[in-house]
Formats: C-alpha cells, sequence, structure tokens
C-alpha cells in the first residue's frame, strides 16, 4: 500500500506545501483505495471523486502560485470524508430516512464549510444509522456498513462509515457527530482516534435530525482520524461559536504539546457496574494505564458505584433538554405511528429499521427522570472532583470489540459506557490499543474535565507513541494480532490476570 495511505493529514498538508507531493496525487492515491474497498464495506454512500480531482488541481495552481508555503491554509490539499447527514452542498442530507430520499443539502454546514476553508477537499459522504441513533451503521436508504478488518463485524455508529472508511485507509480523516458515542464508538470498532469535544465547543448546526436547545451542548461534534497528531488542528478549525448554535461558547484550548507527564493524574476506572468488560478489553485498559505511569504519571484506580445507572441518566437528561420527540423526527416532521409501523416491519413492508422503531418505543416508556437526573448531578460532581484540574480518567469504550452485525440488539446497554459522557459535558479522545485474538481493534477512552480537551489528546498522542496507534487493516496479519514483537506478548499475557485483580480489588472498595 502506498505511504499517503498511512500519514496524518498535517503530514500530507505539508507535503503538498513544501512541494514534495501534489493535491492530486493525495488525493488521487486516497480515491483508487476507497474505489478497492468500498465495495465490501460500504462506508462511502456518494461520492464526488471528480469534483474532488478538480478541486485538488485547483489546490496545486494555488501551491505553485503561492509566494510563502505558511500563506497556505493548515489542510490544503488533503482529502478527507464527510458524515452524511451534516449539510454538504450538492450532496444527499438524508439521515438514513426512507422519507428524504433524494434531499440534496443545498449549502455547507458550518463545521463542513471550516474544513473546506481551510483546504481540505472532501472525497464523498459516508454510512450512518437511521436518524443517528444507533450503535450499527445501517440504514433503509443505504444498507449496511461493514467492518475492514471483517467484513461480518460492525462499524458501529453514528459515524460508522466515517469510522471504517478511515480505518480502512482511506481518508485521513473525517468528520463526526456524538452524542451518546457516535464518534468514539466508529473510531473504536474501526481502530482509529476520534475526539468527543467539551459541550459546547464546537457548534452542531446544519445537522439532520437538528439539534435543539440543550440538546445542542449533548450532542457534539468532532473529528476522527488515523493518526492522534490531527485532532488538535482540527479541533481548532471546527471550535468557535457560528451564531446559529445557541449553546456554543469560545473557548480557550490548551495544547497538548506542552503536555507533561510527571506532572498528570491519572484515574484508571475498569467497569461501570452494570456491563462487565471482557478480559481482553479489561487487559487494553491496563496496558494503557502502565504505559503512562512509566512515562511519569501517577496513576491510580477508582470505582464510582453511580456508574451503574449511566443509561438511565442520560436517557433522562436527554428527555428533559429534548424539544422534539424521536419518534417525530422519524416520521419526518410527524409522529410515527409504532403500532402500525412494528406490523409493517414484521411482514418487511417497514421503512424503519429496528432500531428505530425501538428507541421511538423506549422514549415512551414511563421513567422517574427527576430521580437519575439528581443522580446524575451527583455523579458529575464526584468525578470532577476526582479529575481536578489537570486530571484524566482510563475507561473502557465498550464491554468487547466490534461485534457481528445484528448482536447489539441483545446487549444495547454494553454503550452505556460512553453517552453518560455527553450529559456531563466532558471532553473524550478514543485511543486504538492494539488488536485482540481475532484481529479486531482494541481500545480505551481518556476523558477529563471540560474545557480540557488538550489533555484528554495530549495522553492519546502519548498512547500512540506507545502502542503505535492505528493498524491498517492490511497489516493485521497473524503478527500483527498476536505477535508484533515479544514485549507486547508479554504485556498482554501478564495484563490479563491483573486486570482479574484490578477488578476484584475495585469490586471490595
Amino acid at each position: 500500500m502506498h505511504e499517503l495511505l498511512t500519514l496524518s493529514a498535517r503530514e500530507i498538508a505539508r507535503r503538498i506545501r513544501m512541494r514534495e507531493i501534489t493535491s492530486r496525487e493525495a488525493v488521487e492515491i486516497h480515491i483508487r483505495h476507497a474505489e478497492r474497498v468500498n465495495p465490501t464495506i460500504n462506508a462511502i454512500v456518494q461520492d464526488r471523486f471528480t469534483a474532488a480531482r478538480e478541486e485538488a488541481d485547483r489546490a496545486d495552481e494555488q501551491v505553485a502560485a503561492a509566494q510563502e508555503p505558511s500563506s497556505l491554509p493548515p489542510l490544503h490539499g488533503v482529502p478527507c470524508t464527510i458524515k452524511e447527514n451534516f449539510a454538504f452542498a450538492g450532496m444527499p442530507n438524508t439521515s438514513g430516512l426512507v422519507s428524504r430520499r433524494g434531499m440534496i443539502a443545498e449549502k455547507d454546514c458550518t463545521t463542513v464549510s471550516r474544513l473546506r476553508d481551510a483546504g481540505a477537499i472532501p472525497l464523498g459522504v459516508t454510512n450512518i444509522p437511521e436518524l443517528c441513533m444507533w450503535v450499527e451503521s445501517h440504514n433503509r436508504v443505504y444498507g449496511r456498513s461493514r467492518n475492514p478488518y471483517n467484513p461480518q463485524h460492525i462499524v458501529g455508529g453514528s459515524s460508522g462509515g466515517e469510522g471504517a472508511i478511515i480505518g480502512s485507509g482511506a481518508s485521513p480523516f473525517g468528520l463526526g457527530g456524538d452524542v451518546a458515542g457516535s464518534i468514539r464508538l466508529p473510531a473504536f470498532f474501526n481502530g482509529v482516534f476520534g475526539h468527543k469535544p467539551t459541550g459546547s465547543l464546537v457548534p452542531t448546526s446544519g445537522q439532520h435530525p437538528p439539534t435543539e436547545g440543550r440538546i445542542q451542548h449533548y450532542c457534539t461534534v468532532g473529528p476522527l482520524a488515523r493518526k492522534a497528531e490531527d485532532l488538535m488542528p482540527l479541533l481548532r478549525i471546527l471550535a468557535g461559536p457560528d451564531g446559529q448554535d445557541t449553546e456554543c461558547r469560545a473557548m480557550q484550548l490548551g495544547d497538548p504539546e506542552d503536555l507533561r507527564m510527571e506532572s498528570m493524574n491519572v484515574l484508571c476506572v475498569p467497569e461501570n457496574g452494570l456491563r462487565s468488560v471482557s478480559p481482553e478489553m479489561s487487559a487494553a485498559l491496563l496496558r494503557a494505564a502502565n504505559g503512562l505511569q512509566e512515562s511519569g504519571a501517577s496513576v491510580r484506580g477508582r470505582k464510582f458505584r453511580r456508574l451503574r445507572y449511566s443509561f438511565n441518566i442520560w436517557a433522562s437528561m436527554l428527555h428533559q433538554a429534548s424539544e422534539t420527540a424521536f419518534s417525530t423526527h422519524l416520521g419526518n416532521g410527524e409522529r410515527v405511528r409504532l403500532g402500525t409501523e412494528t406490523i409493517k416491519w414484521l411482514t418487511r413492508r417497514s421503512a424503519h429499521t429496528l432500531p428505530s422503531l425501538s428507541l421511538a418505543l423506549l422514549e415512551r416508556l414511563p421513567m422517574p427522570h427527576g430521580r437519575f437526573i439528581e443522580t446524575g448531578r451527583k455523579l458529575e460532581a464526584e468525578l470532577l472532583e476526582a479529575l481536578g484540574d489537570d486530571g484524566v480518567m482510563l475507561f473502557p469504550s465498550s464491554t468487547v470489540a466490534a461485534p457481528r452485525h445484528l448482536e447489539p440488539m441483545r446487549t444495547p446497554l454494553d454503550y452505556a459506557y460512553m453517552g453518560i459522557i455527553n450529559v456531563f459535558g466532558m471532553p473524550s479522545t478514543q485511543v486504538p490499543m492494539g488488536l485482540d485474538r481475532n484481529g479486531l481493534p482494541l481500545g480505551v477512552q481518556v476523558i477529563s474535565a471540560p474545557g480540557n480537551d488538550h489533555l484528554t489528546i495530549g495522553v492519546a498522542m502519548q498512547l500512540e507513541r506507545i502502542f503505535g496507534g492505528w493498524i491498517p487493516p492490511w497489516r493485521a496479519s497473524e503478527q500483527a494480532v498476536g505477535t508484533l514483537s515479544a514485549r507486547r506478548k508479554r504485556a498482554v499475557g501478564s495484563d490479563l490476570p491483573r486486570a482479574a485483580r484490578l477488578f476484584r480489588g475495585l469490586a471490595r472498595a
């Protein structure tokens, strides 16, 4: 595979500015790789390859005319991809809803516009679940996306197409959205980096379904990338009020390069008490903790009992903030008649997926929302006190690596490890941590207090230096699965029993 398929967006941009490569070369190589892998993974659901080539040629003309390379924008000539539910002029914007089939965006939303103004060249838009509210990217408009490490496994959601195309190597970075893990889960399942920003840091305007009121704080927009060094530059491009998102605020961002591991306090939280984590996921978490400790950080284990209510807290806080029912969004403005649609689904005539119908039903079930919101506020205060001004928390991404298609319907609470972070407005960076015994990506979340995006990204960069980060699928051979080095084999073997001991110790705490 060509070297450009493994480089960061920053490095590709540098080479274009310095005339070591052309934008057309970078774009063409990624297009050719996308054409090879996309028939299998179904990640890009509408390409714009011809337009991307033309934009690359114009970018090269601008490079030739530039007096100083530094005068060019930071992403000049670099290819990328965009999640389909973001408005992108001339591209479909269905959000996987059959009733919106044929819907074409008339203008770019804020975040797409900011990336393009920074010089990025989108190759196309990528797949999502219906209305972006499930962990498997499948809908009646575009079908199902498949994992680049094993097509029999899921890519996550809702930015699942982004995770898959970036994980495949066919895009250096992409734009995703996250209200319950929708950036981090696809990044995790596809072995790449993803950053859920501090709530209200990046405007959410121009998505479908539209964000409203306090949901604009819980639903965040951020980058997925194959290299950690791209996350902060992309975040700086995306961040800041746009006059449309009423919750978005200007915030001062720190620099992850200033991070000194000797001054870092790291909490290692191995489970939420609601759903147990697999031994391999536990080992990945402990490897990350050990790596940071060896780098000079102070690491300690911690258990938060209220985390067991993560799903109820997330659901209650979202319910309180929602101005429009999910079932109304599902009906494209009119509330779906669930009884009728369920019968149609059973007879294979429904335009909707089972996860969407299930969620519409779930929102109608009675729940003591007030009690769980109060529990959530107590948990939030407990977490913030433990983190302090400069701490981070290592937390599982989920219970297991990417499951097979349809399996998440049996274990929906596995994904409560992520949504709780959204309703507390905390930044979280998803970090790849090698592959499991089946060749599927492992990972860990790095979480901090609101405004500390630079800390979670800085720790992600350190973990990438230690453990290698993204492993391209074409390198996920027998060597990548279990024998990357004798050192890593020893680490995996020793961490499994240590992770079990850590669980037992915290269970007694």
